[in-house]
């Protein structure tokens, strides 16, 4: 029997003239799935097309055989948590998931029952009467979590939903995402500690300036980045970055060249390290003055620092 996928087909979507994601083909399947990138990378606008917030431009979206331009059917089944804080400032941790059940077409009965359970799952009953606006950033993270998951979703999109969290409600809270995967739920975070993508996901997508660097099972990830060409900061003398840029482009092993704006240093990317240090050692003795070169990716975990904008 086939699995329910959230399926992404060559989607684009721009705001006016900027970039938000480029031809991207995802197909997830059940799980935990980190979206892994910098700030800007399209990571968001991702979220919200799945969450049906916004459209593509081009392309087909299915979440779990619903389209997002289906938004009754698929607020029924998804569990959306955003980074920023959406509870007004006369809600309480209770009122304020009830009041979203009771959208949801919920009964008041069921809406506050469905609602005590979430809190109690989120160790918040305690905080339950107190007012949102005066909770730890912590606990106003525990609250949106909980608000996502009191309608029991077959699928949860959560924006950075363990940052701000002590270590052992984070522990718990890796623990429920866990046993909602091991239902056959899709969940799909926004993270950009690396360690927790290492211990949690099941899958990978990296996403850079809109487009996917590398997806999958965590494994394989690890073997794409690895074959992923070698990176190299060149910096010279005497603004002379741009004549070795342009020697070093004629080699077949170098793939891309980026100049900095001081026009005295760059970054290389080339398939084969031992051919681009002849080739730099070439253009050294023809007399171009090369200051340095330093590795940019020397292992896997720096070659993710690159691509997330070296947050760690």
């Amino acid at each position: 029997m086939t699995q329910p996928a959230v399926v992404f087909e060559e989607i684009s979507k721009f705001y006016g003239e900027v970039l938000g994601v480029n031809r991207v083909t995802l197909n997830i399947p059940p799980g935990i799935t980190s979206l892994v990138g910098p700030n800007g990378s399209g990571k968001t606008t991702l979220m919200n097309l799945m969450t049906g917030l916004i459209f593509p431009d081009h392309g087909r979206i299915l979440m779990r055989g619903i389209s997002p331009r289906d938004p009754e059917a698929l607020m029924r089944m998804t569990g959306y948590a955003t980074q920023y804080d959406t509870a007004p400032r006369w809600a309480t941790g209770f009122t304020f998931i009830t009041t979203g059940l009771l959208l949801f077409g919920y009964g008041r009965s069921e809406a506050e029952e469905r609602a005590w359970k979430a809190l109690e799952r989120l160790s918040l009953t305690d905080a339950a009467n107190r007012k949102v606006a005066a909770y730890s950033k912590g606990m106003r993270q525990r609250v949106r979590l909980a608000q996502a998951i009191a309608h029991d979703p077959e699928l949860l999109v959560l924006d950075e939903p363990l940052n701000g969290l002590d270590p052992l409600v984070r522990a718990e809270t890796i623990d429920m995402f866990r046993a909602w995967a091991a239902e056959g739920k899709h969940v799909i975070i926004s993270s950009h500690v690396l360690q927790e993508v290492d211990l949690i996901s099941d899958q990978v997508v990296l996403i850079a300036n809109g487009m996917i660097v590398a997806e999958g099972k965590i494994r394989k990830v690890r073997d794409e980045i690895e074959e992923h060409p070698s990176q190299y900061i060149v910096r010279c003398r005497e603004s002379d970055a741009s004549g070795v840029a342009a020697l070093l482009f004629g080699e077949d092993h170098i793939t891309e060249i980026k100049l900095n704006d001081d026009r005295m240093g760059m970054l290389v990317m080339t398939r084969d390290r031992e051919q681009f240090a002849r080739a730099l050692g070439r253009i050294a003795l023809d007399g171009h003055r090369i200051e340095s070169v330093v590795p940019a990716d020397e292992n896997v975990d720096a070659l993710y620092e690159y691509l997330i904008g070296g947050e760690r």
